[in-house]
């Protein structure tokens, strides 16, 4: 069922959002090689508190997980796409790319975000992934109007992300809406044809998120039950922001 905000419920989740977005930066500043992952989950989940905020990811268990999530931060390296387990022995070195995504509750409102930051210098093509990755989730936001349809959004960033070149655009992950629960109806896949889906409607709140990978768009999910990974341990970029449907342009919630 798609849950369609108040303007109350929007000025929670828009405070929530702007929390969320000046820990995360925090955290991706905070981010140099020698640090664990763990130390990063740390990080966040001090910042989280210190606002009187709760951490949204922390012991969740959505429908047909194994076991709940059991840090604040996702922390995923290099060939792990999204919910990576933060760990005292995960290292961070020169070179590496580490998505941070995080959720955040604030007055009993969800919102979502992700960043993949660089450690220090990296690569020219990881450098590109980033970019491009960064720049696709611009585009499905500028396509998120009313009137417009879920399909319209998957079309933008699928048809940009094409014409960029050969990258694995993850079509079994999605973004979702997010307000009163962190993960709601609808589904917004990074992919689509135009005129498809749900049509977008004022009040709705969605996080969209592309992952994109320098190979195949092959994912599995390790050992660990949470972490999903390349197939081909080629790399992967996540960008993900929350956003509001309005009359006129969508508003971006996650956001100082």
């Amino acid at each position: 069922m798609i849950i369609i905000k108040t303007d109350e419920q929007i000025n929670i989740i828009r405070e929530g959002g702007k929390h969320l977005a000046s820990v995360l930066y925090k955290v991706k500043d905070f981010i140099k090689p020698g640090l664990s992952t763990k130390d990063l989950d740390m990080y966040a989940e001090k910042l989280i508190r210190e606002y009187g905020d709760t951490p949204a990811f922390l012991n969740y268990r959505p429908v047909g997980a194994k076991k709940p999530f059991p840090a604040s931060l996702c922390v995923s390296v290099n060939d792990e796409v999204v919910h990576g387990i933060p760990k005292k022995d995960r290292i961070l070195v020169e070179g590496d790319i580490v998505c941070i995504d995080l959720g955040v509750k604030h007055k009993g409102m969800f919102t979502d975000m992700a960043l993949t930051v660089a450690v220090g210098k990296i690569s020219a093509e990881d450098k590109k992934l980033l970019e491009v990755t960064e720049q696709a989730l611009h585009v499905g936001i500028a396509a998120a109007k009313a009137g417009a349809r879920v399909g319209d959004i998957g079309y933008a960033i699928e048809t940009f992300v094409k014409a960029k070149g050969k990258y694995g655009i993850v079509d079994v992950l999605s973004g979702h809406g997010v307000g009163v629960e962190i993960h709601e109806d609808p589904y917004i896949p990074n992919f689509g044809k135009k005129g498809t889906g749900i049509i977008l409607k004022k009040g709705m709140v969605i996080a969209i998120e592309p992952m994109l990978n320098l190979g195949s768009k092959n994912v599995m999910i390790a050992k660990d039950d949470w972490t999903i990974k390349t197939t081909d341990k080629k790399r992967s970029a996540h960008f993900e922001c929350t956003i509001a449907i309005t009359d006129d342009e969508p508003e971006i919630l996650t956001k100082i």
